[in-house]
């Protein structure tokens, strides 16, 4: 059956050169995620990141321009090694990350649906969120380089 929501959609999916444990663990940890989440440039405070559904994560992401960006999440279904689902307010969306154990590699298919095409195009524009989304990536893969060299 053929989506019918492909106009508010983003999705990247990635092949990371890290065995499953040790992406899960980087997404799961506020003392990990604070190190690679977020476009280029941009740092993080995790305020509170309980990781069961209904559980909260607020963040707040610092921009390079000193831009403190305020966000919060509910996590809607989190199943270990499988998926980890979030509703994001202001704006509203939610997102959900699969992962699968491919080997000492995993892939990783990472989803977010808004409200409306509208609302996806005026985020989009303004904040570059495709290609934010795509640094996101980046930025973890070579985390998990990093830490897999330790």
């Amino acid at each position: 059956m053929e989506s019918n929501t492909k106009d508010r959609e983003l999705r990247i999916v990635r092949t990371l050169n890290a065995p499953i444990d040790l992406v899960w663990e980087v997404w799961t940890k506020p003392e990990h995620i604070a190190n690679w989440w977020g476009p280029n440039g941009f740092t993080n405070t995790i305020n509170t990141m309980d990781l069961v559904p209904g559980g909260q994560w607020n963040l707040v992401m610092h921009g390079p321009d000193g831009t403190d960006y305020v966000n919060k999440s509910t996590f809607k279904e989190v199943i270990e090694f499988k998926k980890i689902s979030y509703e994001h307010f202001n704006p509203h969306f939610i997102a959900t990350i699969n992962f699968e154990a491919q080997g000492e590699q995993t892939h990783l298919n990472w989803h977010m649906l808004f409200d409306s095409a509208e609302i996806l195009q005026a985020i989009v524009k303004a904040n570059n969120a495709a290609e934010g989304l795509k640094q996101n990536v980046e930025k973890l893969n070579a985390y998990l380089t990093a830490m897999s060299a330790k």
